[in-house]
This record gives structure tokens, C-alpha cells and sequence, in this order.
């Protein structure tokens, strides 16, 4: 009897321990499940405040893009309002930069052509001027030009005429040959005279025709004084006047030394000797 009562004890204390444990698991499922569920609610709590602060933040985006949106187009309509305002206010002021210039190149125009006729009149007044002048000009170079009036350089009989395509005889050389002057008879150191007025080109002593004196004129006119005896009264360069005493009559010229005392005598005209008889007055 004892066995079996004690056997029974044991198998209540056994029930009694799996009751305790059953509902100490029992009591720890649920106090984990508590917890599980309170984690949860706070989690979706926060997640819910997210959401909703997302919302927020995506409700004030859409505002502000609206916004946004919105003065992007008042900016946009401003600036092409400012635009269309400025291009006219440039199409006025080029319009009246325009009209200046206009008047500018009207006022320019005009000057040039006042200032076109006042140089027309100025070039007419100085071109007939010019013919003026030069009308002058020729007038006083007609008179300086003209052709100078000779005389004889010494007074005498011409004993020897001009040949230049007519032969004549010559003593000295006992022949028939020409004769680019004329020979006028004088006595030895008869004073010779210039023919005419101008400048001493050159005194030389000439192989044919002895100690010459050569004077240049006016109009490309040349006189030569040959024959000579002397010639110190004059220098190359000298400014000498008609009748001005030059030299004196001698007997140098080895191609006439045969004649009588004469003054060779010689006209030329650009650079051509010409008859002296012709041009003595």
C-alpha cells in the first residue's frame, strides 16, 4: 500500500512539474508575444510617421513644383514682355538713329556738294588764272626770246664772205675750201667789240683759227671772235654788253696767216653757223 501510495505522489508531483513548466512556457509565449507585438506597433507607428512625412514632403514638392511651375511661366512671360518692350524701344531708337543718320548723310551730301562747287570754282578760278599767268608768261618769254639784234664787232671791209656750200679760195693753204665765217679787215690791235649782249662762254687758242673768244646769246644764238691778238679784257663767265670791248685784232690763225689783219668772225644758231651778213645791222 505504501508503494502504491507513493507511486501515486510521484505521478503528482510529475503532472504538477509539467503543469508548472507547461505554464511557465506559457506564460514566456506570451510575454514574448507582447513583446514581439509591441516592437511591431512601434515599428509601424514609425513607419507610419514616414509615410505620412512623405506625403508631406511629396504634397509640398507637388506645391512647390506648382509654384515653381508657376513662376518659371510669370518669369518667362515677364522676360518676353521685357524682350518685346527693349526690341521696341531698339526698333525706335534705330528708327531714330536711322532718321539722323539719314539727315546726317542729306546735311554731308549737301556740304560735299558745296564744297564739290566751291572747288569747281576754285579750280576755274585758278585754271584761268593759270592761263592768265601763262598768257604772261608767253608774253614776257616772246620778248625775252627774241632774236638778238647783232652789229659789227669791228668796223671794216668783209674781205671774206660766208661758204658754206660755196667754196673759196684760201692763200694760206693755196686751195678751195669752205668758210664757216666771215673775214672783216682791220689793223692789228684794233679793239674788238662784243656783237652783242650775253655771257662768256670760253676763251682758247684755237689749232685753226688762233686765240677765239666765244659768247652765248639769247634764243640759242652764239657768236666767235677768232684771229685775235689778245683777249684780257674779258673772263670765261662774264656778263658782257653790246659794244662792251673784248679784245684786240691780231694775226694767230694759222689757216689765214697769209691774209691781211682781218677779225674772223662767226654766227651760229643752235649750235649751226649761220651767215653773219644775214643777222648784221
Amino acid at each position: 500500500m505504501r508503494r502504491e501510495f507513493r507511486r501515486s505522489q510521484d505521478d503528482d508531483l510529475d503532472t504538477k512539474k509539467i503543469l508548472y513548466i507547461t505554464g511557465a512556457i506559457f506564460v514566456v509565449a506570451i510575454i514574448l508575444l507582447a513583446i514581439v507585438f509591441w516592437v511591431y506597433s512601434a515599428n509601424w507607428e514609425e513607419d507610419y510617421q514616414e509615410i505620412g512625412q512623405i506625403n508631406s514632403i511629396t504634397e509640398d514638392y507637388e506645391e512647390t513644383s506648382s509654384s515653381f511651375g508657376k513662376n518659371i511661366n510669370e518669369v518667362q512671360n515677364e522676360m518676353e514682355s521685357e524682350n518685346t518692350v527693349t526690341e521696341n524701344n531698339t526698333v525706335d531708337k534705330i528708327a531714330i538713329n536711322t532718321s539722323k543718320i539719314e539727315e546726317e548723310v542729306k546735311q554731308e551730301n549737301s556740304n560735299n556738294n558745296e564744297e564739290q562747287v566751291e572747288q569747281e570754282n576754285v579750280k576755274e578760278e585758278q585754271e584761268t588764272n593759270s592761263e592768265v599767268t601763262k598768257e604772261e608768261e608767253t608774253k614776257e618769254t616772246s620778248k625775252e626770246v627774241a632774236n638778238p639784234v647783232f652789229q659789227k664787232p669791228v668796223e671794216g671791209e668783209i674781205i671774206k664772205s660766208f661758204a658754206k656750200t660755196n667754196l673759196v679760195y684760201s692763200n694760206t693753204l693755196g686751195e678751195w675750201i669752205v668758210h664757216n665765217g666771215i673775214d672783216i679787215k682791220a689793223d692789228k690791235t684794233t679793239v674788238v667789240k662784243a656783237s652783242e649782249a650775253g655771257t662768256v662762254k670760253s676763251i682758247k687758242n684755237d689749232p685753226r683759227y688762233g686765240l677765239t673768244i666765244v659768247i652765248e646769246h639769247s634764243n640759242q644764238y652764239t657768236t666767235v671772235y677768232s684771229n685775235l691778238l689778245s683777249a684780257e679784257f674779258v673772263v670765261v663767265g662774264e656778263e658782257v654788253e653790246q659794244g662792251q670791248t673784248i679784245g684786240t685784232v691780231g694775226n694767230t690763225a694759222t689757216f689765214e696767216i697769209a691774209d691781211d689783219p682781218h677779225l674772223h668772225f662767226e654766227i651760229l644758231y643752235n649750235s649751226e653757223q649761220v651767215d653773219p651778213e644775214l643777222y648784221l645791222k
